[in-house]
């Protein structure tokens, strides 16, 4: 036999070595499949990239979620107004609030008896008055109060009436009187014509004052000073 014929005979493979071969390519495929399927569902390079992803940092423009808030109002503090100055009223002419004005001098005020008619009809009831005048050249205080003013109604030397026989809680004025000013009571007396006594001013007991042309005269005085003649008045 010659070389070239055993070198054939030695190359030729069996059928379990053609077996083998296959297997170990079908496996290699089994392989190659296997991992292109690993591939396609884990996706590495996914995580890769995310891996490699910049972390967004505090500077990062993100809108925060709105949070609520209460808008806060500022409250005014009501400011009181200024509470207007109480008005303080004109003082009224005091004895000591009379400026240099002294005490008028009895030869300086001149009083007057002051009725509103000289005869009175039946039924018809006088009314009397005073007036006085200061006839000095500089001003002064008077006291012009009830307390000082008294009426007198005579018929001769018979008293039929007196102002202060019933008269009811008297009180002092303190008025001045200008150089030359007049003034004059505000409100007349009334003589009921009857004859007047402190232990009759709560009775109707007092005789009447006879009429029929009789003849009766007023006095007054006033602060201490006395008319300077009395008013005639005849009752009817």
């Amino acid at each position: 036999m010659s070389r070239s014929s055993t070198t054939t005979r030695r190359r030729a493979h069996s059928a379990a070595v053609y077996r083998r071969r296959r297997l170990i390519v079908l496996f290699a495929a089994l392989v190659v499949v296997a991992a292109v399927v690993w591939l396609l569902v884990a996706q590495p390079w996914r995580g890769a990239a995310l891996a490699s992803a910049p972390t967004p940092s505090a500077s990062a423009s993100v809108s925060p979620t709105p949070t609520a808030t209460t808008e806060m109002t500022p409250t005014e503090t009501p400011v009181p107004e200024p509470t207007p100055a109480e008005e303080t009223p004109a003082e009224q002419p005091t004895p000591e609030a009379t400026g240099t004005a002294k005490p008028c001098l009895p030869s300086a005020v001149r009083v007057e008896t002051v009725t509103d008619a000289d005869t009175y009809a039946a039924g018809q009831n006088p009314q009397v008055s005073i007036k006085l005048t200061n006839e000095g050249a500089v001003d002064c205080t008077l006291n012009v109060g009830t307390t000082t003013q008294i009426f007198t109604i005579t018929s001769g030397n018979d008293v039929w009436w007196r102002s202060t026989d019933c008269q009811s809680e008297p009180s002092d004025m303190i008025v001045t009187l200008a150089a030359g000013q007049t003034v004059a009571s505000a409100a007349p007396l009334t003589w009921d014509r009857t004859r007047s006594s402190v232990s009759t001013c709560d009775t109707g007991n007092r005789p009447a004052a006879p009429a029929g042309g009789a003849s009766y005269h007023v006095t007054v005085e006033i602060g201490g000073v006395p008319a300077t003649s009395s008013k005639q008045i005849l009752l009817y």
